[in-house]
């Protein structure tokens, strides 16, 4: 039976690719979610003021692809002691946040969190929320697969923000 999981962390082009293309992951949608603002557009989102958070939504396939897994993927995607938005794209709407969708997650996003605190990686509180899933709204049609669409675009914006720099020197 198919589940979903949603994560936010940072900008959502970049948070597509780890996951794809894996035993398991049926589809990654990118879009918004923990906002006030029903059917938010990105033009909307990205001035900070609608609560959402840029996420990927992730379907997979727990028999073949376990939601441990899915943790073991994102969190090396990420600064977790970043409360203040991912590398180079600042603001609340690029906060990191694992949305939870039954308790199940919710206790493993827990344990996976206090083992990156552990993990003794970082010289400051990590700071990921974990949140229980709200209503996601699929971003627009030109966000979807953007590294795909656009790839050029995307691997000079990924280069830029520096989070291949951080993800070489922490995890």
């Amino acid at each position: 039976m198919r589940q979903k999981a949603t994560f936010g962390g940072g900008c959502f082009w970049c948070m597509v690719t780890p996951f794809e293309e894996l035993p398991g992951i049926h589809g990654i949608v990118s879009g918004y979610m923990g906002g006030h603002l029903p059917n938010p557009t990105y033009e909307q989102v990205k001035t900070g003021t609608t609560g959402h958070i840029e996420v990927v939504q992730i379907t997979f396939d727990p028999e073949l692809f376990p939601y441990e897994k899915l943790l073991e993927l994102y969190w090396p995607q990420i600064d977790p002691t970043d409360a203040e938005g991912q590398f180079h794209d600042r603001g609340s709407q690029y906060r990191t946040a694992i949305f939870y969708h039954t308790e199940e997650q919710r206790l493993e996003a827990i344990a996976s969190r206090e083992a990156v605190k552990r993990s003794g990686r970082f010289d400051k509180p990590v700071v990921t929320e974990i949140r229980p899933a709200e209503t996601f709204y699929p971003a627009e049609d030109y966000h979807q697969n953007y590294h795909k669409k656009n790839p050029k675009h995307y691997k000079e914006d990924r280069e830029k923000s520096g989070r291949d720099r951080f993800i070489a020197e922490h995890w």
